[in-house]
Parts: C-alpha cells; structure tokens; sequence
C-alpha cells in the first residue's frame, strides 16, 4: 500500500477493470451437478470413468465431480491431477524436457474413458499440451474434455464435450474463475485489460 508521502512507481503489469460477475458460488454448483448428470449419461455410469483436473482449478473441479459422480453412482471415481508445465509451448524449450512418471496422475489411464477438466478453454493451447502429458502416462480408451467456460477464439481445433457456459468475449476482456480450493472465494468474473 502506499501513502501520500511514498512517491508511487508506475506499474508495468496490464490493470484489470471488473466488467461483471458471471457466475455466482450457487450457480457454479449447479453447474458442476448438470454436467456431473452428463458425463454420467454419455458414459453409461461411471465404472470405467478416470476424471483428470488440469493443475490449478482444474484439479478441484475434477475432485467436486468426482464426488458429485459418487453420490450418483453409488461408488468411487478415480481423480488424479495433470501438471502441464513442463508441456506448455508458449515457455522456453531450451533443455531437456523433464521426465514425468506414470504415478504423477494419481492412477493408471490405459484404458479408461478419461474427463480431462480446465476452469477456461480458450485458444486451446493448454488443452493440447495437456494431451501430450496424458499420453506420456498411458493410451486411455477414450478422452472428452470438459471446462466450466469456453469463451472462443480457438486457435487450434479442440471442442470441449462437455461445457459449463459458452461466454463470447473480445480479446480485451478475461474470463476469472475464482475457487474456494485456490482462491478462498467462489466466482466467475469478466473483467477487462485498461490501457
């Protein structure tokens, strides 16, 4: 913070105007239970169900489904976590690439019918290097994707199966999804780069 008497230094980072809020803690609950009712119906139960959540918030959304499928299902659904850090195309690719192990997920993915679950879809960029990083662990049978939103301008050709909202936005404005689990608050804001 900084006082009268402090002389301020400009800030290089983009400032964010908060547009709206999208989606509030109830309504991202709902959600999570209609898709939970999806994933279950297009996957005749979830006996073979594997549902991986892209690190950060999509690991306590693949945990909040994963239970809600329970509860469904009257048994465990398998939830593991993908770090794609170490996949990303957008980062560095001078060195080695690191190693992952087959236990980094958290259970085996060959042929199992596997959700991979990100908060956002976007340009499709982390979609695919999470792709690269399932495939290192094992061959699942199948994979669908689901996100909470898809907010368009794919840069690559990935269609989530299953989607909490569709939000059209410019390329100006940001989708934040905010969780408990990361966050300690529960939301989907649309906020704005100002110039």
């Amino acid at each position: 913070m900084t006082d009268s008497t402090t002389p301020s230094t400009p800030l290089k980072s983009p400032r964010l105007r908060e547009k709206g809020r999208l989606m509030s803690a109830s309504e991202i609950e709902r959600t999570l239970v209609r898709l939970a009712h999806e994933i279950v119906e297009k996957n005749d139960g979830g006996s073979n169900l594997g549902l991986v959540g892209i690190k950060r918030r999509g690991v306590p959304l693949a945990k909040r489904l994963g239970a809600l499928i329970e509860k469904i299902e009257k048994h465990p659904v398998d939830v593991g976590t993908l770090d794609i850090s170490f996949y990303r195309d957008d980062l560095s690719t001078a060195g080695p690439r690191p190693t992952v192990t087959p236990g980094d997920v958290g259970f085996d993915v060959n042929g199992r019918d596997i959700v991979l679950m990100d908060d956002v879809l976007y340009t499709g960029r982390t979609i695919r290097a999470a792709l690269d990083a399932l495939f290192d662990h094992g061959r699942p049978k199948s994979v669908q994707l689901l996100v909470l939103i898809d907010r368009g301008h794919r840069e690559l050709p990935i269609q989530a199966t299953f989607t909490g909202r569709s939000i059209p936005t410019s390329s100006r404005e940001i989708i934040e999804v905010k969780l408990n689990e990361v966050d300690g608050q529960e939301q989907v804001l649309l906020v704005e780069l100002v110039d």
